[in-house]
């Protein structure tokens, strides 16, 4: 029976007096039930609970849950414990597993590095014809093999298994002790490892060859089934990148109580910094191996490479730098790079001479340790500073191109990769560009001190054979001289030989008393080397001997266009100003390059000699003077020559060979006789003299004229 709801409203006991004043009571329909009264409703109401309820407890699944949920709530606490604790295990259990695998493809990484480096390298040696480059294939992968095989060893130098609970530490110890060396093995190989792949895939063209290779690689290792060396050389490429994600995984299944997490956090965060610098690193590498190249490009290369973008990038490079020079727009300056930058070039420029020295040196002895110790590595120490000279000369290109953008508020996806490419380029010198100077400076000094040695080794022979030859000399006393009374007896003997031909043919004299000058003089200047020759001859055929001038003091270039030079380097003068009008900066021409030096360290060049200086027999018009013979190298010292009023000596010589360099000079033989017509060219310098010599006439330096002296009278012996 349903339960009938009612309204107060509807009874007539519960209506209010207002309703029954203000309104007439409503008719009831015709087929209206009336409702039962409110007790009568109750009372059903409790019937059926009572029903509902009997029904429920002879139900026997009411029961059983009834009795579950009394079983829930009266649950003891020890049992959610034991949840807590098998909980705990899993993790334990996966923790285990995680450090497990990491140990096990460690061991199992190292065997096949060393079965690809050890069993498969050498039997690659022994194919005939034997593989070109093959060393480069394997090149840091023993530093690699190192490293691992030191975290193996210091693992098991605690005799520790997974399972013991001191074993997580140790392995984090380990790890944390090997990550500075890791890094340093792992980021050469890395960076090298575009040319493993590039000469893999050279042999790999060659059918016949891979054929055999593949063969060897199968012999080698038949468990691993492998068939080409990328196999194994890409191991370490995915060992590296693999450790943060085990060592992150062992730190999942660890609990943060575990008295290693800490130490598991640490670890994991250096193993993924590890990832990151090596990345840096490569990225580093590859651009500059991209621009560190020397193109050897033909003008139709080059025209070929020119388009619309090329053209407008060159111009408006060419358009900042008019803007530096012209002081319109400010320029980056980099004051830590310019000091790297100009002693590099110093450094180069000491290695381009010392090379070319050497080679003139071996030129006249053919000694084969000097080859061997100074020259080779010279010569490949020379080849490596191309290298950094064309990233130096990218980075300006690029600093060009940053200035352009650096003031821009937002950059397209193109300008950010120049900005880009200019801070990694820049970046990438200022970190290897003071060791290289550093390892370059060390080995120029080694290879002076092998060149040191060599030469004291050369004169302990000198003295040995000079002992087996005093036995020969004349005279019974030599066979008991000391070495310095050898070199007095044979001056003696020299400079009598002297004064007995001076009264035979006494321009014989000259040559002779020109050698032992040659031997006991000190030249106020030293004569230039062979490169320097060679610069000096291309200069004054492009430019005239009158446009050659010299440094008196170092150069450092510290703007656009500066040149770094050496005391004593010979330039040619272009300009005797710059695009700004300052004439304290001169363009010159230093053989090469061009440049602007400061006006104030150069002064005109007068030749300098590689021929003794005059006898002391021979006497010049200066000495006659009472002065100083001055030497070309010091032309703000004038010195008297030929005048008529000067008495006419018995003969005047040329003392030095002198070879004519225009229409407008005379050659010269040092001793050959020489007629003086005016002592000084048209312009009344005293420099050069008008002469003629063997029919000729023609201008020569005044300073490579001597006379005879009136006086035949012998120098005493020089002591």
């Amino acid at each position: 029976m349903e339960p009938t709801s009612f309204s107060p409203t509807d009874s007539p006991s519960m209506e209010s007096p207002l309703s029954a004043e203000s309104a007439p009571p409503t008719p009831a329909p015709r087929n209206h039930t009336p409702s039962p009264s409110p007790r009568a409703e109750a009372q059903e109401l409790r019937m059926e609970e009572k029903e509902r309820t009997a029904d429920t407890e002879e139900d026997p699944i009411y029961l059983s849950l009834l009795s579950e949920v009394s079983v829930l709530v009266e649950e003891p606490a020890e049992e959610a414990s034991e949840k807590a604790e098998e909980r705990a295990e899993r993790e334990a259990q996966r923790q285990l597993l995680a450090t497990e695998e990491l140990v096990y493809t460690e061991r199992n990484y190292l065997r096949l590095l060393q079965v690809c480096t050890c069993t498969i390298r050498s039997n690659l040696q022994k194919l005939q014809p034997q593989l070109p480059n093959l060393d480069s294939m394997f090149l840091y992968i023993e530093e690699v093999i190192d490293v691992s095989g030191r975290l193996i060893s210091l693992l098991d130098q605690k005799q520790l298994t997974p399972h013991d609970p001191l074993f997580l530490e140790t392995l984090c110890d380990a790890f944390l002790s090997l990550s500075t060396d890791m890094e340093s093995a792992y980021k050469e190989y890395l960076a090298n490892y575009n040319t493993v792949t590039a000469l893999e895939n050279s042999y790999k063209q060659k059918d016949a060859l891979w054929t055999e290779i593949v063969k060897v690689i199968k012999s080698s290792a038949p468990e691993v089934n492998a068939t080409s060396l990328s196999f194994f050389l890409v191991m370490p490429v995915q060992r590296i990148a693999r450790y943060p994600l085990l060592l992150q995984t062992v730190m999942k299944h660890t609990e943060p109580g575990h008295p290693a997490y800490s130490l598991l956090e640490q670890t994991a965060r250096t193993a993924i910094a590890l990832n990151c610098r090596i990345n840096e690193y490569k990225r580093f590498r590859e651009v500059a191996d991209k621009y560190k190249k020397t193109e050897t490009l033909t003008i139709r290369d080059k025209m070929n490479r020119l388009n619309s973008h090329s053209i407008a990038k060159k111009t408006a490079r060419l358009s900042q730098f008019i803007k530096h020079e012209t002081g319109i727009a400010p320029k980056l300056v980099d004051e830590e790079f310019d000091a790297l930058e100009g002693f590099f070039y110093l450094l180069e420029n000491g290695i381009t001479v010392l090379h070319e020295n050497v080679e003139t040196y071996l030129d006249h002895l053919q000694e084969k340790r000097m080859r061997t110790l100074v020259h080779k590595p010279l010569c490949a120490l020379r080849e490596l500073l191309a290298g950094p000279r064309n990233l130096i000369s990218k980075r300006l290109d690029k600093l060009l191109d940053y200035e352009l953008i650096e003031e821009k508020p937002s950059l397209s996806y193109d300008e950010q990769a120049v900005a880009n490419t200019y801070k990694t380029i820049n970046t990438l010198l200022l970190n290897e560009l003071p060791r290289f100077n550093g390892l370059a400076l060390t080995l120029l000094w080694g290879m002076l001190g092998a060149f040191s040695c060599l030469h004291k080794d050369l004169a302990a022979d000198m003295e040995q054979l000079f002992q087996g030859f005093t036995q020969q000399l004349p005279g019974a006393e030599c066979s008991s001289l000391e070495p310095n009374a050898f070199w007095e007896w044979a001056e003696c003997s020299v400079l009598e030989g002297a004064r007995r031909l001076e009264s035979l043919c006494p321009p014989s004299l000259f040559v002779f008393s020109s050698i032992w000058c040659a031997m006991t003089t000190t030249l106020s200047s030293q004569p230039l080397s062979p490169g320097s020759q060679k610069r000096l001859k291309v200069l004054t055929d492009k430019h005239g001997s009158g446009k050659i001038y010299q440094l008196t003091g170092h150069v450092v270039g510290t703007r656009d266009l500066d040149l770094s030079l050496n005391r004593g380097e010979l330039v040619a003068i272009i300009s005797e100003m710059d695009t700004r009008g300052d004439k304290r900066r001169w363009l010159v021409d230093a053989g090469g390059p061009r440049g602007y030096v400061p006006s104030s360290k150069l002064v005109r060049y007068h030749q300098v000699t590689m021929d003794p200086a005059p006898s002391p027999h021979l006497i010049t018009t200066m000495d006659h003077a009472g002065g100083v013979r001055r030497h070309s190298c010091t032309p703000d010292v004038r010195r008297p020559s030929y005048t008529p009023d000067t008495p006419q000596p018995r003969l005047v010589l040329a003392g030095y060979d002198f070879m004519a360099r225009s229409s407008h000079e005379v050659s010269l033989r040092a001793g050959e006789p020489i007629r003086v017509l005016e002592p000084h060219d048209k312009k009344g310098s005293c420099d050069w003299s008008l002469v003629e010599v063997r029919g000729q006439r023609g201008y020569v330096p005044s300073n490579y004229l001597t006379v005879m002296p009136t006086s035949t009278t012998p120098t005493a012996p020089y002591h």
